[in-house]
């Protein structure tokens, strides 16, 4: 079982940019972020293979945020640019075998961390 610890979230105006982090313990795969807001489904917002080399987002952060992973594959970051008020929500990382936007191909999952834009 891997653990997973995200960092970096908090409260940003419109417009603004945040860079997410999220720590693993040990090897990991592809690994994913996604965000729920309150009262809503928890939502796919990107993913990146183990290598890097292939990334998939979400169309409502497509151009704005950008997902990477360290050399040593252990961490993975999101940056988010242009934030909106609709990006508020506790956005989680998760880890896992599979590759893609599904929830079911992540068997390991963080806490979350709370992003919270504000006009």
């Amino acid at each position: 079982q891997v653990q997973l610890v995200e960092s970096g979230g908090g409260l940003v105006q419109t417009g603004g940019s945040l860079r997410l982090s999220c720590a693993a313990s040990g090897r990991t795969y592809a690994m994913g972020w996604f965000r729920q807001a309150p009262g809503k489904e928890r939502e796919f917002v990107s993913a990146i293979t183990w290598s890097g080399g292939n990334t998939l987002y979400a169309d409502s952060v497509k151009g704005r945020f950008t997902i990477s992973r360290d050399k040593a594959k252990i961490t993975v970051y999101l940056q988010m640019n242009g934030l909106k008020l609709e990006d508020t929500a506790v956005y989680y990382c998760a880890a896992g075998r599979g590759y893609g936007s599904s929830r079911s191909v992540y068997e390991n999952w963080g806490q979350g961390t709370q992003v919270t834009v504000s006009s």
